[in-house]
């Protein structure tokens, strides 16, 4: 026994050997064939690079270099998850998501995208490419040791890989069909005003149509198919932006700050990088695989992006002819579908798995990532995925380089009209004083529904006509109260002509947003970091109130503690105190009280905090309060008295029984977990990122807590991986923050050394001549031909 532990002990001490000495070099001089002049990187003390070039076709070309240099496995892992091919080097655990890869076939999409690109986007998508390959063929590399034990040398990089990610993030930011299952699958169990009260659309009190599709609901696996769905694409989606005009400002010109938020990594999604040429300087947050900055300013305009939250997804159920299940029903007939056979390699196993793929004339056949099998072998279903980001067409990569390139308000405008997928709300200003907003896009325009339940496809009365033109999407430029807020809450009126979506997030952060600027001014770089930075939560200043006043007097000594640090608190989520876990465990334990009995099975499907549901159901829809399964009717006053001792006995049992030492921090803490070590529980501890953070789930800084009954009980699980603040009128003074650190290397001291200003709410900036960050770098490369 004991020789197999000390080989083990040796084998990590090796591996870690091995990793402290696979660190890129940031000093020197390296060989790049192909550019047409040297370029110095400086890298900052954070090892921010700061790419000085004679012209843009060498920038890009040394930012593809760098992006391999610190985060080539991110980069690989990208890439074999977009094209289906995990199971290469994965085994047969990543299998259902190379099998929802290939179903949806994005890989091909994103080679389409290459061949659409304009020849100066295609030139500039090239020269990065040939960046990435140089570094992959420079003698002196060294590889991530975890990258060679899962890949051996890596294949050469393709203009394809690039754009991969954007399909990826399509997908991921597109989330209603994963709505549309679980209505589905509670349509089953529910009448349509209960559906409504647990998910109200926005305003309140229209109860949702569903068609009667409950035989095909039953017959179609769709608990193993939204299972996978959450697996292949973990929840995302939120984000702040705000632009103020100059007239508001104390410089005079406007001011532009975005906070995108997302799932958490280790590396984390964002890369920072600065690029100086004499045609255009750019700084701000690109994604390691893709050349154009994703977020970020150019000298003469910025930007900042929030997910819509439009339903741009809707699942047809189809209906197989009854004589030849080869064919499907359509309102001309029955026609074939369309299919193709995808070979998935699965590493330790001789032969691949072969899938055949299905399509409708709404879209691929998404059951079918259950299992063709056993999809075929149904009664007579099969479950469609209509979705403008699985079209031929898309040109967002294109509206990116453009983006990136835009001199003016006007040529911001012009390039978001090549932006498809996903809908994204995009911010803007100019140097010269504009400032617009534009939610660009592709929305489908449907005859008939609401995009709330999957929905017939044999009868056509639930068909696209077509999209939304870019003219007619919610977009208003320079408004006369020179403000522009979005945190993902409704953009449209009730006048607006097309259907955007018929949920959207609660407006909470947009309010407190509103509220913060309306007290403050004129307006500073360091007032938008405070703001960004905020804790207090509407949400609990909206609901605590209301559940003191249904408790009643408190029952008991515990009870009366709560009370008294509830009743002074300032609805601020600190990490070092108390009342927010009190709250939040007890906003939980309200949920469960609510809506577990009428849901059974399906609570944990359906499980989500919505303050404004829950205070309509405590107020207007009383009949929730009680308890289904049991005599006599309770009261709201009893489940929410009861939910407060359920949610004190959790925290007692986790925290002990000493309230005065909870601290929320505890047990709200981000982990941004390494893609590959951090699945080890042995390494975990090493290579995971771990920090105690403020905010909550409907703070301007934001901290969704994870609520589920597992281990990590709100565990900060999305949130804010990127900050910035542009400032129009010195793009110098902008501030820029990501969660975790520039390199991917576990052992570099760059892997995590921003992690601690990011969680109070610090800032770095990205400016300076090449000589003067000399003097604090910790490295200059000298690229040269």
């Amino acid at each position: 026994m004991l020789v197999p532990v000390l080989l083990a002990v040796l084998a990590l001490m090796g591996i870690g050997a091995w990793m402290r000495l696979a660190l890129p070099v940031y000093n020197g001089v390296a060989r790049l064939p192909g550019l047409a002049a040297e370029v110095r990187v400086v890298r900052d003390r954070h090892a921010v690079p700061h790419i000085f070039a004679d012209g843009m076709a060498d920038a890009y070309r040394a930012l593809g270099y760098l992006h391999a240099q610190d985060r080539l496995l991110q980069m690989e892992l990208n890439r074999r998850t977009g094209a289906g091919r995990l199971s290469e080097v994965m085994g047969g655990s990543t299998l259902p998501v190379d099998r929802f890869m290939r179903v949806l076939g994005l890989y091909r999409l994103a080679e389409a995208q290459v061949a659409a690109l304009s020849p100066r986007a295609r030139a500039a998508l090239e020269a990065y490419v040939a960046g990435v390959n140089a570094y992959l063929a420079d003698p002196g590399r060294v590889l991530p040791p975890e990258l060679v034990l899962l890949v051996g040398e890596p294949e050469p990089w393709r203009p394809a890989d690039s754009l991969i990610w954007g399909k990826l993030m399509a997908l991921q930011l597109s989330g209603n069909w994963r709505a549309e299952l679980r209505n589905a699958r509670l349509a089953l169990r529910l009448t349509a005003e209960q559906m409504d009260d647990l998910s109200p659309a926005d305003p309140p009190g229209h109860a949702a149509t569903l068609p009667d599709l409950a035989g095909a609901y039953r017959e179609l696996d769709l608990d193993r198919l939204a299972m996978l769905l959450d697996a292949a694409l973990p929840v995302a989606g939120a984000s702040n932006e705000w632009v103020i005009s100059g007239a508001h400002t104390a410089s005079g010109k406007p001011l532009l700050a975005n906070d995108p938020h997302l799932g958490f990594t280790a590396p984390g999604l964002w890369y920072l990088a600065r690029i100086v040429t004499p045609e255009l300087t750019l700084a701000g947050a690109t994604v390691p695989g893709v050349p154009f900055h994703l977020l970020g300013h150019n000298g003469a305009v910025a930007w900042g992006l929030t997910t819509t939250h439009s339903d741009t997804q809707d699942l047809f159920v189809e209906k197989l002819d009854p004589s030849d299940p080869g064919r499907y029903l359509t309102p001309a007939g029955t026609a074939p579908f369309e299919t193709r056979e995808e070979r998935i390699g699965v590493r330790f196993r001789e032969d691949p798995v072969v899938l055949t793929v299905r399509a409708t004339r709404h879209g691929p056949v998404v059951s079918d990532i259950v299992g063709t099998a056993e999809a075929a072998a149904g009664p007579g279903h099969v479950l469609a995925l209509a979705f403008p980001a699985l079209t031929s067409g898309d040109r967002t990569p294109e509206a990116l380089f453009r983006l990136n390139h835009a001199r003016n308000a006007d040529e911001v405008l012009a390039a978001l009209g090549d932006f498809h997928a996903p809908q994204q709300n995009v911010a803007y200003a100019d140097a010269a004083g504009r400032i617009g907003f534009a939610a660009a896009g592709w929305v489908p325009v449907r005859l008939a529904g609401n995009g709330m339940a999957p929905v017939p496809g044999w009868s056509g009365e639930y068909d696209w006509t077509g999209l939304i033109p870019f003219a007619e999407l919610p977009q208003v430029a320079d408004p006369a109260r020179g403000r522009i807020v979005n945190a993902n809450n409704r953009i449209v009126d009730d006048g607006y002509p097309y259907l955007i979506a018929t949920h959207w997030p609660e407006p909470h952060r947009a309010d407190r947003i509103h509220e913060l600027l309306d007290a403050d001014g004129p307006h500073t770089v360091a007032g938008m970091a405070r703001i960004q930075a905020d804790n207090l939560s509407p949400a609990a200043r909206l609901m605590m109130p209301e559940l003191i006043r249904l408790a009643g007097p408190p029952v008991d000594a515990r009870a009366r503690r709560a009370f008294d640090l509830l009743g002074s608190w300032d609805y601020r989520m600190d990490k070092d105190r108390t009342e927010p876990l009190v709250y939040l465990a007890w906003l939980r334990a309200l949920d469960r009280e609510l809506t577990a009995d009428e849901l059974g099975e399906a609570y944990g499907q359906a499980r989500s905090l919505r303050p404004l549901a829950l205070l309509r159901m405590l107020t207007r829809r009383t009949a929730w309060c009680d308890d289904v399964t049991t005599q006599p009717t309770e009261s709201c006053e009893e489940a929410v008295g009861a939910s407060l001792d359920a949610a004190l006995d959790l925290l007692t049992e986790r925290l002990g029984d000493d309230m005065s030492a909870w601290r929320w921090g505890d047990l709200h803490k981000a982990r941004f977990r390494h893609a590959i070590l951090g699945r080890v529980p042995v390494l975990r501890r090493l290579f995971d990122i771990l920090v105690d953070t403020d905010g909550g789930p409907f703070t301007v800084n934001r901290g969704l807590a994870d609520l589920s009954d597992g281990g990590e009980l709100f565990r900060h699980i999305h949130g804010p991986g990127y900050r910035a603040v542009y400032d129009l009128a010195d793009f110098d003074r902008s501030l820029f923050m990501i969660a975790t650190g520039q390199s991917g290397r576990p052992f570099s001291p760059h892997y995590a050394d921003l992690t601690p200003a990011w969680a109070v709410g610090e800032y770095l900036g990205l400016a300076g001549a090449a000589d003067e960050l000399r003097g604090s770098a910790v490295g200059v490369l000298r690229l040269m031909p």
